[in-house]
This record gives C-alpha cells, sequence and structure tokens, in this order.
C-alpha cells in the first residue's frame, strides 16, 4: 500500500518525467505460467486456549508423626507409579514413606533404613552410628536418591539410591554434610550441595562442595568412579578465578572455598547448567554440567529497606504490626531455590530466609568456656564464633554507630536504638563496619572499640526474588508483601515463631522467613509456592511474567488460639496444624491419584505431612 502512494504522488508532481501515468490503458498482456509450487513451510508452534483462570489452595489432610519440633518431616519428593510420597524424617535418620492414594488420609506404609543400608555398600564403613541424619530426597522415573550426612558432620556424607518400591540400589561417598540432592531433569545426573559446615569451636572447618554423580546407565551400577567432586579452590586467593561482587566470605575462615556453603541446587530445563545457592555467602554457583566446572560465583547484592515497598517490621517490642521504612540493607541469603523458563531465558526464583553464623559448644561456666577457647558464655553455651549482634548493643562493645541518613529516621542514635525502634533488630556483624583494630571480627565476629558501623545489614529480605539465571540480574521482589498480607490475615499473630503461639515473636529476627519455593505450570499459567517457616502458611504467587508478579493467595493451616505447649506437654498437639514448612511438592493432575493437581508439604516443626488440593478457579 505504501509503494502505491508512492507512485500515484510521483505522477502529480513530476508529469514532464512520468508522462505515461495518465496515458490510455494499453491491452492487457498474456498471463505467464505458474511458476514452481515452493515448499511447504514449517509448521507453527501450536497456540494454546486464553483460559481468564487462576488457582486456589484447599486442605485435604496430613499425616502425622507425632514427634514435635524433632526434624520428623522434613524434605518431601513424589512417585506417581506408586502412588506415594518419600519424607525425610531427620529424627529418625529415616526416610518415611506415605501411601497418598486417598490424599485426605495420607498413610505410612514404611521407613528406609539408610544408615544399614550403606554400612553394607560402603567397605570403609563398619557401624550405622557413623552415619548421621537424612537431609534430603529426590525421584527421579523408579529411582530414588537420599542424602546423609555422616555422624561427625565435617566428615565426608553420602548419597543412597533406591527404587521407589523400596528396594536398595547402591551407595556413593559426598562431600562434607550433603544437605540437598536433585536429579537434573533427563534423569542422568544428580548433584549434591555439600554444605561443609565448621564445628562447634571452628577447629574444623571443610571445603563446600558441588558432588556429580552419573547414573545413566543405571543407579544400580554406580561406583566411585562415576562421581565427580567440584570443589572452588580456583577461587581461593591466588587462585585462577574470581568471585562476583557482593559475595559474603566470612574473615574467620582459612579460605573462600571453606567458606562457601552450598546450600540449594535448580537445574535448567535442559539439563546443562545447575545453579546453587550459597547461603551465608548470599550468592549463586554456576555449574557447567557436562562441562564438571563451577564457572562463577555470582553475589545476589541488597535489598534497601530504606526505600518505599520494602518496608518491615524490626522490633518485637512496638506494641504489634509496625511495617515502616528503616535505614537497613537486607541481604538476601536465600534458601531453597528453583527454575523456570519464560521466552528463552531460565530464571531463578529465591526463597530468602537469611542464616547468621553462629558456632559454639557446650561448657559449664565461664572459666570453662575460656579454656575452650571461646570468648563468650552463656547459660551452658560457649560461643565460638558469631556474626550477629542487636543494633542496640553494638555501642556497648565501644563501637559506634555512624549513618549518612540517620536523620531520616531518628534524631540520634539513642532514638534509632530503642527497642521500640530499630535497637531489638540483629544485623550482620561483620558488614558495614570499618576501622576495626586487626582480628576483631576475625577472631569472633563480634566488634570492638575502633568498630564504625556506616551501614546495618539484616539476615534475609522476607521476601521471594526472581532472577535471571544468565545475567543474575534481578527482575522481581515481593518487597513487603509478606509481612504486609500476614499482618492483615493474622492480625495479633502477625510475625509469630513456629513452635509457640503469640504475635510479633520473630519482627526482630527475619520475620516470616521463607523457606520452601515450588515452581508448577498449571492451565498455561506459571506460580511459585513459597512456604513461611515461622509463621506457617503457603504464598502463592502468578509468575508467568518474572518482572510482573502477582499475589494469588495467602492459606495458613496453623490454630494460632491453641496453647502450644500444653498440648506438647500433654502428648497431643494434633490440633495445633501445621507448623515449619520446610519443603514443598507440586503433584501435577495427570500424575496425582485422585486426577486432580495436589500440593505437598513437610512442615519440620509438627512433624507433619499436609496435603492440599490445587484448584483451578475459572475468572470468566
Amino acid at each position: 500500500m505504501r509503494r502505491t502512494k508512492w507512485i500515484l504522488a510521483s505522477c502529480l508532481t513530476l508529469p514532464l518525467l512520468l508522462a505515461g501515468c495518465e496515458g490510455d490503458d494499453g491491452t492487457n498482456g498474456v498471463d505467464g505460467a505458474d511458476g514452481i509450487e515452493g515448499a511447504a513451510g514449517a509448521d507453527g508452534t501450536a497456540g494454546q486456549d486464553a483460559v481468564a483462570s487462576t488457582v486456589a489452595l484447599s486442605f485435604l489432610g496430613r499425616y502425622e508423626t507425632g514427634e514435635f519440633d524433632e526434624s520428623a518431616a522434613e524434605i518431601v519428593d513424589y512417585d506417581p507409579a506408586t502412588r506415594q510420597v518419600f519424607v525425610v524424617n531427620a529424627n529418625s535418620g529415616r526416610v518415611d514413606i506415605l501411601d497418598i492414594s486417598a490424599p485426605s488420609l495420607p498413610t505410612l506404609v514404611s521407613s528406609l533404613d539408610l544408615a544399614s543400608d550403606i554400612v553394607g555398600a560402603i567397605d570403609a564403613l563398619t557401624d550405622p552410628a557413623q552415619l548421621g541424619a537424612a537431609n534430603s530426597v529426590a525421584v527421579s522415573g523408579t529411582t530414588l536418591a537420599v542424602a546423609v550426612e555422616a555422624d561427625t558432620k565435617q566428615d565426608n556424607g553420602y548419597v543412597a539410591f533406591y527404587q521407589t518400591d523400596g528396594t536398595f540400589l547402591s551407595a556413593v561417598e559426598a562431600g562434607a554434610l550433603p544437605d540437598m540432592v536433585i536429579f537434573t531433569p533427563d534423569g542422568n545426573t544428580v548433584l549434591v550441595a555439600n554444605e561443609g559446615e565448621p564445628n562447634g569451636d571452628y577447629s574444623v572447618d571443610p571445603e563446600g562442595s558441588i558432588t556429580l554423580v552419573d547414573i545413566s546407565a543405571g543407579a544400580g551400577s554406580v561406583t566411585a568412579a562415576n562421581v565427580t567432586h567440584l570443589r572452588f579452590t580456583d577461587f581461593n586467593s591466588g587462585g585462577s578465578k574470581t568471585l562476583g561482587s557482593d559475595v559474603r566470605i566470612s574473615s574467620k575462615s582459612a579460605s573462600v572455598a571453606q567458606d562457601l556453603e552450598p546450600e540449594y541446587i535448580a537445574v535448567s530445563a535442559d539439563s546443562s547448567t545447575a545453579w546453587v545457592a550459597l547461603q551465608e555467602n548470599s550468592s549463586l554457583a554456576v555449574i557447567d554440567i557436562a562441562a564438571k566446572q563451577i564457572t562463577s560465583v555470582l553475589g545476589l547484592g541488597y535489598k534497601l529497606h530504606s526505600v518505599p515497598g520494602n518496608e518491615l517490621d524490626a522490633s518485637n517490642r512496638d506494641g504489634g504490626v509496625n511495617i515502616r521504612q528503616w535505614p537497613l540493607r537486607g541481604v538476601y541469603m536465600p534458601d531453597t531455590i528453583d527454575s523456570y523458563e519464560f521466552n528463552g531465558i531460565t530464571y531463578l526464583v529465591t526463597a530468602n530466609e537469611g542464616d547468621g553464623r553462629e558456632y559454639l559448644t557446650d561448657a559449664t561456666d565461664a572459666t570453662d568456656c575460656t579454656a575452650q577457647g571461646g570468648f563468650d558464655f552463656d547459660d551452658g553455651d560457649c560461643f565460638h564464633y558469631l556474626d550477629e549482634i542487636r543494633v542496640k548493643d553494638i555501642e556497648d562493645t565501644g563501637a559506634t554507630i555512624e549513618l549518612d541518613n540517620l536523620s531520616r529516621f531518628a534524631i540520634d542514635v539513642a532514638t534509632l536504638t530503642a527497642d521500640e525502634n530499630l535497637g531489638r533488630i540483629k544485623v550482620i556483624s561483620t558488614l558495614g563496619a570499618i576501622g576495626c583494630p586487626a582480628d576483631s571480627l576475625e577472631t569472633t565476629g563480634q566488634p570492638t572499640t575502633g568498630c564504625a558501623y556506616e551501614a546495618l545489614y539484616s539476615f534475609g529480605a522476607r521476601s521471594f526474588s526472581i532472577w535471571n539465571g544468565s545475567t543474575g540480574e534481578l527482575v522481581f521482589d515481593s518487597g513487603s508483601d509478606f509481612e504486609t498480607i500476614t499482618a492483615q490475615r493474622l492480625g495479633n499473630d502477625f510475625n509469630a515463631t513456629n513452635d509457640e503461639n503469640g504475635g510479633d515473636d520473630r519482627s526482630d529476627d527475619k520475620g516470616p522467613e521463607p523457606e520452601a519455593i515450588e515452581i508448577a505450570r498449571i492451565a498455561g499459567k506459571t506460580y511459585a509456592f513459597i512456604g513461611l517457616e515461622r509463621v506457617g502458611g503457603i504464598m502463592v504467587y502468578n509468575i508467568s511474567n518474572p518482572e510482573k508478579a502477582e499475589f494469588v493467595q495467602y492459606i495458613n493451616t496453623r490454630d494460632f488460639s491453641v496453647d502450644v505447649e500444653t498440648l506438647v506437654d500433654a502428648g497431643d498437639f494434633s490440633a495445633v496444624g501445621d507448623l515449619g514448612p520446610e519443603s514443598i511438592r507440586f503433584i501435577a493432575a495427570e500424575d496425582s491419584p485422585n486426577g486432580e493437581a495436589l500440593l505437598v508439604v513437610g512442615n519440620e516443626v509438627s512433624g507433619t505431612t499436609a496435603l492440599f488440593g490445587v484448584n483451578i478457579i475459572d475468572n470468566d
């Protein structure tokens, strides 16, 4: 059309050059022969019917172990062929197997005797007592993988393989404190995050690492020859690789490799790349799975709680809900991470829990503590290293608080550090300070005279975030949503802890503590389910557009009206409901025993495994 208009205009403006434009019509020529028909084009991608729908969770039922605050229900996974849920019971050192053929009435079928099976398969082990707790479980096809730590956590742990019918297959050695296990989507590789946590007096600090197990020939034939341990030694001082900016390294540690602590793993849909959450370091390690290499370590930066949208409640002594801006920088420190693809890009979703470093031993008194090399004795605990401090206690150490933006929040430091303001919140003692004497923070983690805090950094971000997996760029954060929504829904029970009822208890710590993440594709949309470890409950967000996630639902099956301690003492706390969600597993409708999508949640404190229906709600 544009070309036709240009010709007409040309005929009007250039009559001498284009006189033929207005001449008589000539005789029409003979049509030419048709050309050869071109090859058929490829079929386009099938479209999807537009559906104006959302989802809503509804509680169906739970299995109760009867164990309170004993980590009796942590990580969960599911096998559709047997209709069984596998639940890590760290208290017993086993994996409980639940039949969920009737989702409203899950029942215990059996438990895997992990220690005995592993000892029978590993020549170096002679006694089940050499094994510690199970930490993680994962299912791929008919294969089950379980991560088990050593009784001495600083020793190497193991990965045990089973068929999903409970038949033991094999076991291989992993790194120190294997904390999470996952299969690649193609089922050929198992990855294990080995946290490598120090012992109580910080005298033994193993390296954090990633274990890769090649199971392409079948898990039953796996030996040590199929195992590769990825170390972070290239990032040590003088090494060939450099850490990204804002990767938090403790000054107490002997090396970068010893300080990095892998916590959780997400894998790309094509099984080529893995991302590992290094929680205490507030960073992500990127793994090239085929090359069996750690390619980079990316720092996640900080969240400004001083700007609108990022507010928090900083005190448990302020009379209730008081969500407002404060001069704090939140350190994301994600626990669980997951991934999904949108428009050809892999995005990572993180639950920004936060975690401090607290290393201590038992002591009879202060003298005993000093003899052990500790620096502080408190009610039987001898502290050897601690990187948290309440804001109001900073000046008691001889350190000072010198914030450039103080006047925005308080008339002076004394007002800022009052209990009802910022005084009660715990911040990271090793960040934000300048001028500290040599070996002060490095030795104990605590400030001394001479330290001046120019910024205050709090643990976690009280949110979930979405990151570009290729660049590490933050594309979405839920801001103050979790505290705002729970305050609206729960009122006086806002920011309760997870082992007793009573509101505002965790405001001075890490708030609701987002812990678990699960991503699911439902009716053409992508949803994130986030478990709040302290106050409890599941947040649901539509994350179909990574840059514009939308809140959908908050559901909490906890009963805030009962006296938890009294019920526990009486030996029957079933009325409490579910406390301390630790992990979440989505079951698609086609894999579900009742033909409807389900959500399975392992609750660490109540020792319960809860099942929810995932209902599709038509918005038309």
